[in-house]
Protein backbone atom coordinates (compact mmCIF):
# COMPACT_ATOMS: atom_id res chain seq x y z
CA UNK A 1 0.00 0.00 0.00
CA UNK A 2 1.81 3.11 -1.33
CA UNK A 3 1.08 5.98 1.71
CA UNK A 4 1.38 9.71 1.76
CA UNK A 5 1.55 12.30 4.48
CA UNK A 6 -0.79 14.98 3.05
CA UNK A 7 -3.23 17.55 4.30
CA UNK A 8 -6.96 17.37 3.63
CA UNK A 9 -9.03 19.97 3.57
CA UNK A 10 -11.81 21.17 6.41
CA UNK A 11 -13.48 24.39 7.20
CA UNK A 12 -15.91 26.44 5.23
CA UNK A 13 -16.25 28.28 2.15
CA UNK A 14 -13.28 30.76 2.20
CA UNK A 15 -12.06 29.67 5.56
CA UNK A 16 -9.68 26.94 5.01
CA UNK A 17 -8.37 24.21 7.83
CA UNK A 18 -6.63 21.60 7.12
CA UNK A 19 -5.23 17.98 9.08
CA UNK A 20 -2.53 16.71 8.03
CA UNK A 21 -3.00 13.26 7.93
CA UNK A 22 -1.12 9.42 6.54
CA UNK A 23 -3.27 8.24 4.79
CA UNK A 24 -3.16 5.81 1.35
CA UNK A 25 -2.42 7.44 -2.10
CA UNK A 26 -5.14 6.04 -3.80
CA UNK A 27 -8.05 7.71 -1.78
CA UNK A 28 -9.66 11.03 -2.52
CA UNK A 29 -8.13 14.33 -0.41
CA UNK A 30 -10.88 14.65 2.18
CA UNK A 31 -11.65 10.73 2.14
CA UNK A 32 -10.51 7.98 4.43
CA UNK A 33 -7.26 8.19 6.37
CA UNK A 34 -5.46 5.95 8.79
CA UNK A 35 -4.23 8.75 11.34
CA UNK A 36 -4.48 12.15 11.91
CA UNK A 37 -0.73 13.60 12.06
CA UNK A 38 -1.97 17.08 13.09
CA UNK A 39 -3.06 20.49 11.78
CA UNK A 40 -2.16 23.48 9.61
CA UNK A 41 -4.46 26.81 9.57
CA UNK A 42 -2.98 28.99 6.77
CA UNK A 43 -5.36 32.26 7.93
CA UNK A 44 -2.66 32.47 11.25
CA UNK A 45 0.24 34.30 10.90
CA UNK A 46 3.51 32.93 10.15
CA UNK A 47 5.05 33.14 13.26
CA UNK A 48 2.24 32.04 15.40
CA UNK A 49 2.79 28.52 16.88
CA UNK A 50 -0.71 27.10 16.15
CA UNK A 51 -0.07 27.74 12.40
CA UNK A 52 1.49 24.56 12.16
CA UNK A 53 1.08 21.39 14.89
CA UNK A 54 2.29 17.98 14.48
CA UNK A 55 3.10 14.61 16.73
CA UNK A 56 6.36 14.68 15.40
CA UNK A 57 6.64 10.52 16.94
CA UNK A 58 3.89 9.59 14.63
CA UNK A 59 5.45 11.67 11.99
CA UNK A 60 8.67 9.84 12.09
CA UNK A 61 7.03 6.22 12.26
CA UNK A 62 5.12 6.90 8.64
CA UNK A 63 8.40 8.22 7.63
CA UNK A 64 9.83 5.08 8.67
CA UNK A 65 7.38 3.20 7.54
CA UNK A 66 7.95 4.49 3.80
CA UNK A 67 4.98 7.35 3.43
CA UNK A 68 5.72 10.09 1.50
CA UNK A 69 5.17 13.50 2.13
CA UNK A 70 3.28 15.71 -0.52
CA UNK A 71 5.52 18.78 -1.38
CA UNK A 72 3.70 21.06 1.40
CA UNK A 73 3.95 18.87 3.85
CA UNK A 74 7.74 18.33 2.80
CA UNK A 75 8.25 22.25 3.78
CA UNK A 76 6.41 21.29 7.01
CA UNK A 77 8.88 19.25 7.72
CA UNK A 78 11.89 21.12 6.97
CA UNK A 79 11.15 23.24 8.29
CA UNK A 80 10.71 21.54 11.08
CA UNK A 81 14.68 19.90 10.50
CA UNK A 82 13.03 16.24 10.67
CA UNK A 83 13.99 16.11 6.55
CA UNK A 84 16.77 17.80 4.84
CA UNK A 85 16.21 20.77 2.48
CA UNK A 86 16.05 19.93 -1.34
CA UNK A 87 16.30 22.09 -4.20
CA UNK A 88 13.27 22.67 -6.23
CA UNK A 89 12.90 23.82 -9.70
CA UNK A 90 11.01 27.34 -9.82
CA UNK A 91 11.07 26.46 -13.44
CA UNK A 92 10.04 29.54 -15.61
CA UNK A 93 7.47 31.18 -13.38
CA UNK A 94 9.87 33.82 -11.84
CA UNK A 95 11.42 35.15 -14.44
CA UNK A 96 10.42 38.11 -16.67
CA UNK A 97 8.82 38.42 -19.99
CA UNK A 98 10.64 38.96 -23.34
CA UNK A 99 9.09 43.04 -23.38
CA UNK A 100 10.01 43.29 -19.47
CA UNK A 101 13.84 42.25 -20.32
CA UNK A 102 13.69 44.33 -23.43
CA UNK A 103 12.68 47.43 -21.23
CA UNK A 104 15.37 46.55 -18.48
CA UNK A 105 17.89 46.45 -21.00
CA UNK A 106 16.67 49.84 -22.70
CA UNK A 107 16.46 51.69 -19.08
CA UNK A 108 20.23 50.13 -18.19
CA UNK A 109 22.05 51.46 -21.41
CA UNK A 110 20.25 54.86 -20.74
CA UNK A 111 21.52 54.85 -17.58
CA UNK A 112 24.92 54.05 -18.57
CA UNK A 113 24.14 56.57 -21.21
CA UNK A 114 23.81 59.40 -18.61
CA UNK A 115 26.66 58.03 -16.44
CA UNK A 116 29.08 58.30 -19.31
CA UNK A 117 27.55 61.84 -20.38
CA UNK A 118 27.80 63.17 -16.60
CA UNK A 119 32.07 61.45 -15.91
CA UNK A 120 32.88 63.43 -19.52
CA UNK A 121 31.19 66.28 -18.32
CA UNK A 122 33.19 66.04 -15.03
CA UNK A 123 36.03 65.66 -16.67
CA UNK A 124 36.60 68.38 -19.60
CA UNK A 125 38.12 70.92 -18.74
CA UNK A 126 35.91 74.01 -17.94
CA UNK A 127 36.25 76.75 -20.70
CA UNK A 128 34.22 79.65 -20.77
CA UNK A 129 35.31 80.95 -24.46
CA UNK A 130 32.49 83.00 -25.80
CA UNK A 131 32.53 83.08 -29.46
CA UNK A 132 31.65 86.62 -31.06
CA UNK A 133 31.73 88.05 -34.08
CA UNK A 134 33.71 90.75 -34.26
CA UNK A 135 32.10 94.43 -34.10
CA UNK A 136 32.51 95.97 -37.56
CA UNK A 137 31.32 92.14 -39.14
CA UNK A 138 28.10 92.19 -37.05
CA UNK A 139 26.17 94.76 -39.26
CA UNK A 140 27.48 93.21 -42.58
CA UNK A 141 25.92 89.29 -41.50
CA UNK A 142 22.75 91.14 -40.23
CA UNK A 143 22.19 93.02 -43.36
CA UNK A 144 23.01 89.86 -45.20
CA UNK A 145 20.16 88.30 -43.52
CA UNK A 146 17.39 90.96 -44.16
CA UNK A 147 18.17 90.98 -48.01
CA UNK A 148 17.73 87.53 -48.54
Amino acid sequence: MAMKIRLARGGSKKRPHYSIVAADSRMARDGRFIEKLGTYNPLLSKDSEDRIKMNMERVQYWLGEGAQPTDRVSRFLEAADVLPKKERANLKKGEPGKQAVARAEEKAAKATAAEAAAEEAKNAPAEEVTEEAPADEAPEAAAEEKSE
